[in-house]
């Protein structure tokens, strides 16, 4: 394992900036651990409760992407505060909720649940605008091997709260949530009296329009586009007009002020973000969720084992890096995310679930971390924005659609296990006609995803319709159909890793074609190439 060879302050940041993102992955993993328990407590559906788990992600991107943009003039430090009260404040909100809802207020448990979580992402991605610059800047000439070990942070707080929430199942929920007080307390002492370096890009004197060209309108667009669904959704009384035309206003601006397309290379891997944060974060999220029907053991041990995976790997990244590239080692990534999604989609019993576990794991653990050092290795003019705001995006795409998305997917399982039941169909027949589940209602994400979700009230119907001594069995059945079908969305999620491996082939090609892959040195390259201009 690399070793940190730096002064005592450089080392106090680098742990300082590891642990805080440690924390960030406290609060991650208390959420998706309670995402069914909220399910119940605040009677939410799939989709639903994809867009409770969407709010604790999406706002990440707000925060990412706005320090970006003069995170250089206020300093790191500012951005350390700012994470510190969203954290603390998720804190208080998350315990307060608990105690209300249990007082005989669900709705003003869930709202505070709701912005709670919305708070938290903003703390989390200020986190991420102040870590990822500063360990590029300290480690310039290594930085996909320094950012994986930093990176290695974010399984290693799954490990941590994931052991912790497991051994305490059993306690208050609000416990789980106020965990995220301790590492907090831990990052703020540390970073609060050290002095953080000064960016690479500003060293080499590249200017702030420079920097904001890098990411041009072409990234612009992806922002404008994301969140205006999400605002769309967030102020459902709202015109939605207004935020289409804020959103055009928004990249038009823009683009005036940097009159630059962006570099091609960052729009093609700012793409390939939006499914490699729903491979990850997305799956991560709903994992413990899905295989709770599935295994006779804490679903959430199935989270914490591939995180074990993570931690671990990210740490002895170097090696790995240099014998394969970035690149080949996100093809590699990719493959092994395909066909160990499709395994545990349908893997049964404990160690055919680990086994297809460990394959997924060691698939996602270089996703985020690698892509982060190509980015920051072929776009260095583009400074904190353009490292930054491929992770807001990504974390701006998992929000709005990812985790709804996956929502869907289980909704869809769930509607096909009950229509090919030939238990449901003796038992309850008129819930099944033509081969499709009956009991549903049209429902539609942003109304451009539209969904259709288990009708409970019809399902209610038709049960108590059935003649008395069928109606238990028929109720039980229907809900364990549904439970256990749930795990069938996990395969169709390979379809990400799969147009992420097409895109890594086709960028190895691309940069054998150039003489292979290389990372563009802001300190060693007299000139480097403008993004394109108008």
């Amino acid at each position: 394992m690399s070793t940190l060879h730096h002064d005592a302050n450089d080392k106090r940041v680098f742990w300082g900036c590891f642990i805080a993102l440690t924390a960030t992955g406290f609060g991650f993993i208390a959420r998706m651990f309670l995402i069914n328990t909220w399910a119940v407590e605040f009677d939410l559906d799939p989709a639903q409760a994809g867009r409770l788990a969407g709010i604790g992600i999406w706002p990440f991107a707000v925060s990412i992407i706005l320090f970006s943009l003069f995170i250089d003039r206020i300093g790191y430090k500012t951005a350390m505060l700012v994470a510190f009260i969203g954290h603390t404040t998720w804190a208080v909100l998350g315990v307060s909720a608990y105690f209300i809802s249990k007082g005989g207020n669900p709705e003003l448990g869930f709202s505070l649940v709701f912005w709670g979580s919305l708070i938290l992402a903003l703390g989390n991605g200020s986190v991420e605008a102040f870590i990822n610059p500063v360990v590029a800047t300290m480690f310039s000439n290594e930085k996909t091997k320094w950012l994986n070990i930093l990176h290695a942070a974010w399984p290693g707080g799954l490990v941590l709260a994931g052991l912790i929430t497991i051994f305490i199942d059993n306690v208050p929920w609000s416990v789980k949530v106020g965990l995220i007080a301790v590492p907090t307390l831990v990052y703020f002492f540390m970073l609060l009296p050290s002095t953080f370096p000064k960016n690479e890009r500003e060293k080499a004197g590249v200017s702030y329009r420079e920097m904001l060209q890098e990411f041009g309108i072409l990234g612009a667009i992806v922002v404008g586009f994301l969140t205006t669904l999400q605002l769309m959704d967030f102020f459902p009384g709202v015109s939605k007009t207004l935020f289409i035309i804020l959103g055009i206003a928004m990249v038009v601006a823009f683009g005036l002020y940097t009159r630059a397309m962006g570099r091609g290379i960052l729009f093609f891997l700012i793409l390939i973000m939006l499914p490699l944060a729903t491979t990850e974060i997305g799956t991560d999220g709903w994992i413990t969720g899905i295989m709770e029907a599935v295994v006779s053991f804490h679903p959430g041990w199935v989270l914490v084992y591939t995180s074990v995976i993570m931690t671990v790997l990210r740490f002895y990244a170097g090696p790995i890096v240099h014998r394969l590239s970035p690149l080949g080692l996100l093809s590699l990534s990719a493959l092994l995310a395909i066909f160990g999604l499709t395994w545990l989609s349908g893997a049964s019993g404990a160690i055919v679930v680990f086994a297809a576990a460990t394959l997924y794991a060691l698939g996602k653990t270089f996703f985020w971390p690698t892509m982060l050092g190509v980015v920051s290795e072929q776009t260095p003019k583009g400074g904190a924005l353009t490292l930054n705001a491929i992770s807001g995006i990504g974390m701006l795409a998992v929000g709005t659609l990812g985790f709804p998305y996956i929502g869907v997917l289980q909704t869809q399982a769930q509607q096909n296990a009950l229509a090919n039941s030939p238990e449901i169909i003796e038992i309850a027949p008129g819930l099944v006609k033509d081969g499709k589940f009956t009991a549903v209602t049209d429902n539609s994400i942003y109304e451009i995803l539209s969904y259709q979700t288990i009708d409970e009230q019809a399902v209610a119907s038709t049960i108590e319709a059935l003649p008395a001594g069928k109606r238990d069995q028929a109720a039980e059945l229907i809900n364990s159909t549904k439970e256990q079908s749930n795990q069938k969305a996990l395969g169709k999620m390979a379809l990400f890793p799969t147009i992420m491996l097409g895109c890594y082939i086709a960028l190895l090609l691309y940069f054998k074609s150039r003489g292979g892959y290389k990372p563009v040195n802001l300190e060693s390259e007299e000139e480097l190439p403008a993004a394109s201009e108008f």
